[in-house]
């Protein structure tokens, strides 16, 4: 036998025993939640993990991901160019690609200021004040890339590393190779206040993972945030009802053997079960400090930043919980309600728009931070604040900017990254990345790697082949690492 071919068996055979020696594990758990065991709420211990994944030290454990959807002007916030204050008006002096829209007008100058801040001296635009003083915490990358031009394809891209549907999300395969701390709360986690971006919560799917590292969303805007979570029968009612879904699930897994479909759906009964008790508790923020909600911006008259500043600071409860992977999402404007799925999205009225978003996701995100900080755990809780893409530094229309992504910003903090570092450079109008080049799959490479897991390890085999959320690509960023 070739020393390929016995590798190849090897493979398929720890595969295969990986995943049928967790069959069988729901079924477990569900038996002791129908003899009547209480759930601690806080309850530590990795659970639900089918693929053990962590291969070195962890510096991270948990993630939380601000995305801003729409596309955030790199050139307006945290990448200045001062040449387009100087050709302000000007044609573009090189040839310009295509963008979503090919309106495509003269270059145009930021209408904001960028000031140096902390120790490092960061330029972070005025748009941000409060997140600016927190520059020393950033590692901002300069150079991100896309191979998006549109809303919905960015939006999949940089979540599951595909333009298209039906591949896990970065979410699911997180959960898939960690699982999450808690055995009462689920792994992944989407606070969806502002809705699902374009392309839809296909964006939090599982894809071809096992159903139960899909997204559970919680929408804190609701009476009910997360639907049914309140049960409408009594404890004893459920138990029958559950015993009755377990015989029936022991049945079909005698006839079928080993069945990711079956032990997925016996996982959800038992963590929905067990989430009945553990996410009222956690959604019950009277319990935090008056001081720790102004921090947050809870306080606010502006809703939109009191909505995002209540999914911060959930985030923060359940990264302290235990949960692996939590995603924030953004309102809508209030001068646009209707644009909920994109609204950093500006091709007309820049100023304005991008003014309104700040204010929402500023504050918050700040005291995010400084509240991790202080309770110890900035430094095992990483924070990844990106969009799909970027916005070209011309104008669209008389105040607009199109899509571009070119070269945009991205920025990470806490988690073992090297504050204060900008890495990578777009050219001198911020139109295309021309340093250290990078894209979503050295993100989520270097994310994985701050977690313990070897991107290039973290696999599952579906249609014939192995699937990586980084695909056959990505590089650890080491260069914005601690």
């Amino acid at each position: 036998m070739s020393g390929k071919k016995a590798r190849r068996i090897a493979t398929l055979t720890r595969r295969k025993m990986l995943a049928r020696s967790s069959i069988g594990f729901g079924l477990t758990a569900l038996s002791g939640l129908l003899s009547g065991q209480r759930p601690d709420l806080f309850a530590r211990g990795a659970v639900r993990a089918l693929h053990p994944s962590r291969t070195r030290p962890q510096r991270a454990k948990s993630v939380i991901f601000c995305f801003m959807s729409g596309g955030v002007s790199a050139v307006d916030t945290f990448d200045p160019k001062p040449r387009l204050m100087v050709d302000h008006g000007k044609p573009m002096p090189v040839p310009v690609k295509r963008t979503m829209f090919n309106a495509n007008g003269n270059i145009m100058a930021s209408p904001w200021e960028f000031n140096q801040h902390g120790n490092s001296g960061m330029p972070v635009s005025e748009l941000f004040p409060q997140i600016a003083t927190c520059a020393d915490d950033l590692a901002v990358i300069r150079s991100m890339t896309s191979i998006a031009h549109e809303h919905a394809q960015g939006n999949y891209f940089i979540h599951t590393g595909f333009s298209q549907a039906g591949y896990p999300s970065a979410g699911a395969w997180m959960d898939y190779g960690l699982g999450s701390e808690n055995e009462n709360l689920p792994g992944y986690v989407v606070l969806a206040s502002g809705g699902a971006p374009l392309g839809g919560i296909g964006i939090y799917g599982n894809g071809f993972l096992p159903a139960v590292h899909q997204a559970s969303m919680i929408d804190s805007s609701q009476v009910e945030p997360l639907p049914n979570i309140v049960p409408r029968d009594s404890a004893s009612r459920q138990r029958k009802r559950l015993r009755l879904i377990e015989q029936l699930d022991r049945r079909q897994l005698s006839l079928l053997g080993a069945n990711e479909q079956v032990e997925s759906a016996i996982r959800n009964y038992e963590t929905a079960f067990r989430m009945q008790a553990a996410v009222p508790a956690l959604l019950e923020v009277t319990d935090e400090t008056a001081a720790t909600q102004r921090l947050y911006g809870m306080e606010s008259p502006v809703k939109e930043t009191a909505a995002y500043g209540r999914q911060c600071l959930l985030a923060r409860r359940l990264v302290e919980r235990g949960v692996r992977f939590v995603e924030l999402t953004c309102l809508a404007r209030p001068s646009d309600p209707g644009q909920r799925g994109n609204p950093w999205d500006q091709h007309g009225g820049l100023k304005a728009g991008h003014a309104e978003m700040a204010q929402q996701v500023d504050q918050p995100i700040a005291g995010l931070i400084r509240d991790l900080k202080q309770r110890g755990l900035f430094e095992e809780t990483l924070i990844v604040w990106a969009g799909e893409f970027g916005r070209t530094p011309f104008a669209q229309g008389s105040d607009g900017r199109d899509h571009n992504p070119y070269g945009f910003s991205v920025w990470l903090a806490g988690g073992g990254v090297k504050g204060g570092t900008a890495f990578g450079a777009t050219d001198d109008l911020g139109y295309h990345a021309v340093e250290h080049i990078s894209t979503v799959y050295d993100l989520w490479a270097t994310v994985l790697h701050q977690l313990g897991v070897d991107h290039e390890s973290l696999t599952y085999r579906s249609g014939g082949r192995d699937f990586r959320l980084t695909d056959v690509l990505g590089n650890v960023m080491h260069d914005v690492l601690a």
